[in-house]
């Protein structure tokens, strides 16, 4: 019964990051034998967890059966808190963003912003099937001790030592809380990348390690402050204190000059041979330098996300030029990837947590 139970559980686990699959990629790719994978599937299928999906393409011969996820069978809640917004997404099995919605609303360290997220939140999810939402994950820029439930440190809300039972007391579901940028890493479901750093250009810059399928978070949860390595000695001062780090050069916040455009507006205005032009150049010769620096240190690819990480489409060619001609070590650059989810990737990827649960408890 243990072994059936297991293999129920690789098998739904392999699932929830496949489009479909066959019941021969399945025995394949998990080493299970037919007969298992056909017993497995045949209870998921009895669960209503597995339906038959039409056909694989033809590579010649029969066509395979295609099986997938009943997708809309659980859903999970992702709140990404910000200094200035919470972002909310409202995730299915699949991985895919079935609701979204951002609000304006300033952090504070206090019981009414707390009580403000959770009717946010509540707004968000009425209407939904609330039977079916395992829980809601929730992300912040900072370091994060999940067992006391405490935000240790983040420069982004200007706290220290601040506790997060009491948001948690006033959201209605069961609730995770994740750094944000290890939460985007975990939205590039890391049990299929295996090794890989997570770049955060978002308004500050962040990053996470990603090793053998799971996160490194490092001996104090510090792993990833890529922000916070200097990139220029004595350069631009940093919101943290010091100066040069890369944050002043890399992050978002560079190109809308703090918020006094947006994004969109900014790589709207490129190719005019403006000063939008000349910025933009010069970010990406800085960016070009970080991400050689972080190929030296950990050998992996690495992802583009954040806000600027959802354009990489647009500079991705011009970005891996500028990174080749700094390491002489690759042959090309071609282990710099763009991100999965263009917007809210720190909501989905806490979102995410509880599928990984869900597996453990519904399959037992």
């Amino acid at each position: 019964m243990e072994k059936k139970v297991s293999a129920r559980q690789k098998i739904l686990g392999f699932m929830l990051n496949q489009e479909g699959t066959t019941k021969a990629e399945l025995a394949k790719r998990l080493d299970l034998s037919m007969p298992t994978v056909l017993s497995g599937i045949a209870d998921l299928t009895e669960k209503g967890l597995v339906v038959e999906a039409g056909e694989m393409e033809s590579t010649g011969g029969r066509r395979a059966r295609r099986i997938a996820l009943q997708e809309d069978y659980r859903l999970s809640v992702g709140v990404d808190i910000t200094a200035h917004h919470i972002g909310m997404v409202l995730v299915n099995l699949g991985g895919k963003i079935v609701a979204w919605q951002r609000k304006r609303l300033d952090f504070g360290a206090d019981a009414e912003y707390c009580r403000n997220v959770a009717r946010q939140v509540e707004a968000f999810c009425s209407g939904r099937e609330a039977d079916k939402i395992l829980g809601i994950g929730v992300s912040l820029p900072g370091i994060i001790h999940r067992k006391e439930h405490v935000l240790v440190k983040s420069h982004a809300l200007h706290l220290e030592n601040y506790s997060l039972r009491m948001l948690e007391q006033m959201l209605p579901l069961p609730v995770y809380f994740e750094n944000d940028a290890n939460a985007a890493m975990l939205a590039e479901n890391p049990g299929q990348v295996k090794n890989a750093v997570y770049l955060s250009l978002s308004n500050t810059l962040g990053g996470a390690v990603c090793i053998d399928g799971a996160l490194y978070t490092g001996q104090n949860r510090k792993a990833g402050e890529f922000g916070h390595m200097v990139l220029v000695p004595g350069g631009r001062p940093c919101y943290c204190g010091k100066k040069g780090c890369a944050d002043a050069y890399c992050a978002a916040s560079v190109l809308t000059g703090n918020g006094s455009v947006t994004l969109d507006a900014f790589m709207d205005s490129l190719g005019q041979g403006g000063e939008s032009d000349r910025i933009w150049e010069e970010y990406l010769d800085n960016l070009s330098i970080l991400i050689s620096n972080l190929r030296m240190v950990f050998d992996t690819d690495i992802i583009l996300g954040g806000e600027v990480g959802g354009y990489a489409d647009r500079y991705l060619v011009k970005l891996r030029e500028k990174v080749a001609a700094h390491n002489l070590f690759d042959l090309d650059a071609s282990y710099l990837k763009g991100c999965s989810y263009r917007r809210e990737a720190s909501a989905v990827g806490v979102a995410k947590h509880f599928f990984g649960k869900f597996v453990e408890e519904e399959i037992s």
